[in-house]
């Protein structure tokens, strides 16, 4: 479905959208720390951004003045598997990027809720807003962990809110959650959706048929990004 809403850019395989995804965002970090002297890239987890990860992980620029975070965590350790934490300290923290700085989003409280005012302050302190944001989407409609059903969802998806980060509990996210609020999101220079596979595709389409964020909460960012969203997609 084609939308003035999104630019959908299609790339004929995942590792020519890795290598284009790379040199976008690292241009876009670059040109940052020349005009502000520090960018801040904020990414997702999940099997998508790997390839992505590595390839980005090779750019040449001045990591030093790059702080690294997550659009959204588990609240886990970064031991865990399921870790977006592990999944970036094992995939892009090295080669040209090991010398960035990588804020997570999990402290040492025993939940999401104890450890909001922590996590609140580390968001505030990134150089803002956001330089670069790359977002997934999941088959239930759900970016960062904006989920449907999900506790504090329409907190997270307010707009007009002024959270900078939420905990999240929904059936479908299995552990509890922290995300960044979607006005935090859409404030990025440069914001981009990541989708593979012709099953995300076909999300996509669903989403951009309909327009209730409750049910499928990748709405909200579409209809308050600046438009049109910018997606790379890759079968």
């Amino acid at each position: 479905m084609t939308s003035p809403l999104i630019d959908l850019r299609a790339f004929a395989d995942r590792q020519i959208l890795a290598e284009a995804l790379a040199r976008e965002v690292a241009d876009a970090l670059r040109t940052e720390i020349a005009d502000g002297g520090a960018a801040t890239l904020a990414v997702s987890g999940g099997n998508t951004p790997k390839l992505f990860f590595h390839e980005l992980s090779r750019q040449e620029l001045d990591w030093e003045s790059v702080t690294i975070t997550l659009v959204d965590e588990r609240w886990v350790p970064d031991t865990e598997e399921r870790s977006n934490a592990k999944l970036v300290i094992e995939n892009l923290l090295w080669n040209e990027a090991a010398r960035a700085t990588f804020v997570p989003l999990v402290t040492d409280a025993g939940s999401p809720e104890g450890g909001l005012p922590e996590v609140q302050e580390r968001v505030a302190d990134l150089p803002g807003p956001l330089t670069v944001a790359v977002l997934g989407l999941g088959g239930d409609g759900h970016t960062a962990s904006f989920f449907p059903g999900g506790d504090r969802l329409e907190d997270a998806i307010d707009p007009t809110g002024k959270a900078l980060a939420l905990p999240m509990r929904a059936p479908a996210a299995i552990e509890p959650r922290i995300t960044l609020t979607l006005p935090v999101i859409v404030a990025a220079k440069v914001l981009v959706l990541h989708i593979e596979g012709a099953d995300k595709k076909d999300v996509l389409d669903r989403a951009l048929a309909g327009d209730d964020a409750l049910e499928m909460p990748i709405r909200a960012v579409i209809a308050h990004a600046p438009a049109p969203l910018n997606v790379v997609w890759a079968p």
